[in-house]
């Protein structure tokens, strides 16, 4: 690598609405720029309040990633990491709040000698403090550091943050930062044509703030004839070659660092930043789009869950069943089922018809036994079955009352009253009052029993992966789970977790106490997803002979 020896900065904003693909976009540019031999990081800034996603609803938010280090982050850090090889951590993600909240210690510690604290400088030089750190970290062994910026330009919420960019970008210096706004350019159906005034509103609006966009990303969903490329190049004061489609991708989201390498989008950030660099070598990419676009098969994989009505809730998870395809070379279909509708085994008939099961993690006592029962449904019908965080409780629980006889039994975090609270509130978690980042989070070790399913999916006996829980299987209980027939393949070190188990004589039926889907990327699927998608499309081959 040659040419540069400083950090140098990708400033990525939005404007006209919100969900453009800030997010798909940034992580494709980490994608691109890393095949090019970049030592890349990437970070979002977030402008709500909250310190961080954690105590947020699903249906509000979305999901809430947890990195290894266990912060619990915004879900394009999902993106991130499964776009590139980075793993991301704390430092990866602020917000709003935790910037007041440095910005609120720091005067109540008598740093700012007396001064009235104030937006600017203050709560800015904050700002610009955080996104260093990551270009700093590892000694400055980071090439490149893509910025995200959440919300949209002209939101009151985002100007501190839009206001550190345009002061960072003067401090870096020239060739040394690059501004790329995505904007959209809506199709009007009743006049026939593509319109360019809401990207010359939203680019007029970052000026005024006091930020020149160098490269506008236009979203459409149809091809930008050069005519209109060149017009929005006049009105938004950018140089010819610098507005580039990003059109919606037809097969998988990973088409996407494809679509802008045809765009030589790498090209031009390469010469605007002055990095010498090696071409894109995107093979790996090639490979998975051509197995989204022609598979050998499909499966139907059912969802049962009681966030179903956003599938952003489930992101990674649904990411990750779609890597467990490309693994097997076969295209998932997902149905998602809200698990309230399923409260007794008659109303679980609909499952029948799909080739795998999937309970998913989730807090709260609703829809609880609709799950449950499509546990059992899956169990008795010999449907591959795959529980995660509470869809593994949830086995356990199933496991106890219907084959171990024990009535009644439940999570105490459902019926603090149970008979038989085969699930409990872990022993670290009963003082515990404060619901923001309190919960187990991030990568604990965990040791698989040699021989099971398990340990063959993984092929390997020592894992680490991520968790974010409160309960678990009680200790309690697991002389008798065992001796009734449940495998209990996975285990923390100390032997005192349950963190994986499985029936030996069901086609697949396995729950994990972590969350998989959380390092699952599509050059690297998953074993247990790649496992899980493989016993589907077993069934659906063994229904169709």
């Amino acid at each position: 690598m040659q040419g540069f020896r400083h950090t140098k900065y990708i400033f990525i904003t939005g404007g006209v609405i919100s969900s453009l693909g800030k997010g798909i976009a940034a992580s494709s540019i980490g994608a691109l720029m890393e095949s090019r031999g970049l030592r890349i990081s990437l970070l979002k800034m977030d402008p709500y309040i909250n310190v961080d996603p954690g105590t947020m609803s699903p249906f509000q938010h979305g999901e809430v990633f947890v990195t290894d280090d266990g912060a619990e982050t915004d879900l394009d850090l999902g993106h991130y990491e499964r776009f590139t090889t980075v793993s991301m951590g704390r430092h990866n993600n602020f917000t709003t709040g935790q910037v007041y909240d440095r910005v609120i210690t720091k005067e109540r510690a008598g740093e700012y000698l007396g001064r009235t604290v104030q937006v600017i400088p203050h709560v800015t030089d904050e700002i610009k403090r955080m996104i260093r750190r990551v270009g700093e970290e590892e000694g400055g062994a980071v090439d490149l550091v893509i910025v995200e910026v959440g919300g949209t330009v002209g939101d009151i919420e985002s100007l501190p943050f839009l206001e550190a960019i345009r002061q960072l970008r003067l401090e870096l210096g020239h060739q040394n930062s690059l501004s790329i706004h995505v904007t959209l350019v809506p199709y009007m159906r009743a006049a026939d044509e593509l319109k360019t005034k809401p990207t010359q509103h939203s680019v007029q609006k970052l000026r005024e703030i006091g930020i020149q966009p160098e490269v506008i990303l236009c979203r459409t969903d149809r091809p930008l004839p050069q005519s209109l490329k060149d017009k929005i190049c006049l009105f938004c004061n950018v140089e010819p070659g610098a507005v580039i489609e990003m059109r919606d991708v037809e097969s998988t989201i990973y088409e996407v660092p494809l679509a802008l390498q045809r765009e030589r989008l790498d090209d031009l950030i390469a010469h605007r930043l002055n990095i010498w660099s090696r071409s894109a070598e995107l093979r790996d990419w090639q490979r998975i789009v051509e197995l989204g676009r022609h598979p050998a098969g499909e499966v139907e994989v059912a969802i049962v869950g009681k966030y179903v009505d956003l599938k952003e809730s489930y992101k990674s998870l649904n990411e990750a069943l779609v890597h467990g395809g490309f693994a097997n070379e076969v295209r998932v279909n997902l149905t998602f089922v809200d698990s309230a509708t399923l409260e007794s085994s008659a109303c679980c008939a609909p499952l029948a018809q799909v080739d795998a099961i999937l309970v998913p993690g989730g807090f709260g006592e609703r829809g609880v036994e609709g799950k449950i029962q499509a546990i059992r449904f899956a169990r008795e019908q010999a449907i591959p079955f795959f529980g995660i965080c509470l869809g593994m409780q949830l086995l356990v629980i199933e496991h106890a009352r219907h084959l171990l006889g024990l009535e009644g039994a439940n999570s105490s975090e459902f019926d603090p009253h149970t008979p038989h609270p085969v699930v409990d509130l872990l022993p670290e978690q009963r003082a515990v009052t404060a619901k923001g980042a309190t919960m187990r989070r991030g990568a604990y070790p965990c040791r698989l029993l040699p021989g099971s399913q398990a340990a063959r999916l993984y092929g390997q006996e020592e894992i680490a992966e991520r968790h974010r829980h409160r309960f678990e299987v009680n200790p309690e209980y697991v002389d008798q789970l065992e001796a009734s027939g449940l495998v209990l393949s996975g285990r923390s070190p100390d032997g005192r977790l349950v963190e994986l188990v499985e029936r030996p004589d069901h086609p697949w039926f396995l729950g994990c106490q972590f969350h998989p889907e959380f390092k699952s990327r599509p050059t690297r699927p998953h074993p247990l997803f790649t496992g899980f998608i493989g016993a589907a499309a077993r069934r659906r081959q063994g229904r169709s002979c």
